[in-house]
């Protein structure tokens, strides 16, 4: 299962787990964009389950649509900037709502389900700002800070399953998110940025396929930082 499927790192990690084989479920809220990602990807079988996460309704029809799952991919998320002293109650609902509360009881939905199976690898779209801050991104770094530890104690409540916990922390990724910086800030940032380019989504995609295979049968509890050197200034 692919949450986010319809755009940007989730629209290319569905696209990459079906050149790998496997039978993805895709969900998001937006229907047409989905039959996109749908169209661009390899192989049969895959499934479109319109769903908005931070709905308990469309989080027990999604659990109830789907067969057990060897891997969940914990994509959707939102990263609205606002400085502190601009934040409100329902900003702070939006924000935690989708990016921590949704992924929480989808989890707590499947494994209640018992449509985890044995060894699944499960993981969570996390991101630098969890302990890397930048102006505007309190409220964003804290939900995926709490994602983060979310994950931890996640892994430890599914060892009796053998299934796996883990993490990814972009930085700058090459996606519509991104555009809510300006293209003055980004040139900005793009003309300093350690190894010279932004992430493709396709890269984090791939560090996704990394913690579905086999050869990450002993990690989890872990959280894999990809940013082109960014944290390191």
């Amino acid at each position: 299962m692919v949450t986010g499927a319809s755009s940007g790192i989730g629209k290319a990690t569905a696209v990459e787990c079906s050149r790998f084989g496997a039978k993805v479920y895709l969900t998001a809220r937006n229907e047409e964009r989905l039959a996109q990602t749908l169209a661009e990807m390899d192989g049969e079988g895959h499934r479109i389950i319109k769903a908005d996460i931070t709905s308990f309704e469309d989080i027990q029809n999604l659990v109830d649509s789907v067969e057990v799952l060897d891997g969940v991919a914990l994509i959707a998320g939102i990263n609205d900037k606002m400085i502190i002293k601009k934040i409100d109650d329902d900003f702070i609902t939006k924000m935690m709502s989708t990016n921590l509360a949704g992924p929480a009881l989808l989890m707590k939905s499947l494994l209640k389900a018992k449509k985890i199976n044995k060894q699944a690898s499960i993981v969570f779209m996390s991101s630098v700002s969890a302990f890397y801050p930048s102006v505007s991104n309190a409220l964003y770094g804290a939900s995926k800070a709490a994602v983060n530890q979310f994950a931890k104690v996640l892994a430890l409540e599914v060892l009796p399953l053998r299934a796996r916990v883990n993490c990814i922390q972009p930085a700058f990724v090459e996606t519509e998110m991104i555009q809510k910086y300006g293209d003055d800030t980004l040139d900005e940032i793009r003309k300093n940025y350690p190894l010279g380019r932004f992430a493709k989504p396709e890269e984090i995609a791939q560090a996704m396929i990394y913690y579905f295979s086999e050869a990450t049968q002993l990690i989890t509890g872990t959280s894999l930082v990809i940013d082109g050197g960014y944290t390191l200034r």
